[in-house]
């Protein structure tokens, strides 16, 4: 009763006026830390993210650095804000409380509005546009204020996701370690692949560019979850949409969407891509990424309790195993996991 008190509370000063009769629902959770409760009901409702007292403002994942003095979000959001993208408007902030009014923005996410309609060639088109525009306005317009540009994937970061991979994926799931000269070969591999992703130029990037992170509300394309944005390359948004672990493509679809990509951002930006070394760096992005998420959805269900994630580790190992048939020259690399992952094997 406390808590809804509170949630009450905060939206009372929000919007100016006292809402004691509102109802109050605890919304699904994602992975992170922080709740989510919806206060009223529609026309008239608003969403309250309560984040931990104790939680530091510093990403969940490996960053380097000391946390930020202000929340990500406000800070992400303020530079979204001004470059256009439409975003969730913040409409309380009670730091000391931990509580942040938000404007509801519905229940409808880009993975519910394609209706079971996997390849919907509008929403995947607006969605890449945003993307592209987005990044080319980015590259356009840095901004030293924005955590985003103090915060990069650099060579370790690509390799700690790597072993985040081997510790959860490989070793936690199967049950078994690998040799001392496998784990040699693996510290290797990884590491090379690091040095060549690491090496791409990179700008401003959500990170998580997902189904379940861009919300439809009245025709709006919406963007959430950008707290954990930095330096990237213009691939890694595109994996994550189009190599979504959440909505399976096939690579007809998704080589139609790179195409879209490439096309908008020359449109926006004035630069020629090569389309052949464009998709060549996509794949093995996704290998990278791919691995990563599916020892992340392990790593979540053993650590923090949550086994709803699991469900999609098969789909982030098929889109795995297509990006090595794609990067022959992993075929070492496919077959030491592929021992301990055999969904992963040819």
């Amino acid at each position: 009763m406390e808590l809804e008190a509170a949630l009450r509370d905060q939206v009372g000063q929000a919007i100016g006026r006292p809402v004691p009769q509102a109802p109050i629902k605890k919304l699904k959770g994602d992975a992170s830390n922080r709740s989510y409760y919806r206060v009223g009901a529609s026309p008239e409702s608003w969403v309250v993210m309560v984040m931990p007292l104790d939680a530091t403002k510093k990403s969940e994942e490996a960053t380097k650095g000391e946390p930020p003095k202000e929340l990500p979000f406000v800070n992400v959001h303020r530079y979204l804000h001004k470059l256009g993208v439409r975003v969730p408007t913040i409409l309380r902030y009670d730091e000391p409380a931990g509580m942040m009014v938000l404007e509801d923005l519905s229940d409808i996410t880009f993975e519910s509005a394609l209706e079971g309609g996997k390849h919907n060639h509008a929403l995947y088109t607006r969605a890449v546009d945003l993307l592209a525009r987005l990044r080319a306005q980015a590259e356009k317009h840095l901004d030293p204020d924005c955590l985003a540009f103090t915060r990069a994937f650099d060579e370790d970061l690509y390799d700690w996701e790597l072993h985040h991979f081997r510790e959860w994926g490989l070793e936690a799931w199967s049950g078994k370690q690998p040799t001392d000269a496998e784990r040699a070969e693996l510290d290797r591999t990884f590491r090379d692949i690091a040095k060549q992703l690491a090496a791409a130029p990179r700008g401003f990037t959500h990170r998580d560019y997902q189904s379940r992170n861009i919300m439809v509300k009245e025709g709006e394309l919406v963007v959430i979850d950008f707290q954990d944005a930095l330096q990237g390359p213009r691939q890694y948004d595109l994996v994550a949409l189009l190599r979504d672990s959440y909505v399976e493509l096939d690579r007809e679809f998704v080589d139609a969407m790179l195409d879209r990509y490439i096309a908008t951002f020359q449109e926006a930006s004035g630069e020629r891509i090569d389309a052949v070394e464009f998709k060549a760096f996509f794949d093995l992005l996704t290998v990278q990424r791919k691995l990563k998420d599916a020892g992340r959805f392990e790593f979540i269900h053993r650590v923090k309790g949550n086994p709803g994630f699991l469900v999609s580790i098969p789909a982030s190992l098929r889109y795995v195993r297509e990006a090595f048939r794609r990067r022959p020259e992993l075929k070492g690399l496919q077959a030491l996991v592929a021992k301990y992952v055999p969904e992963l094997a040819p």
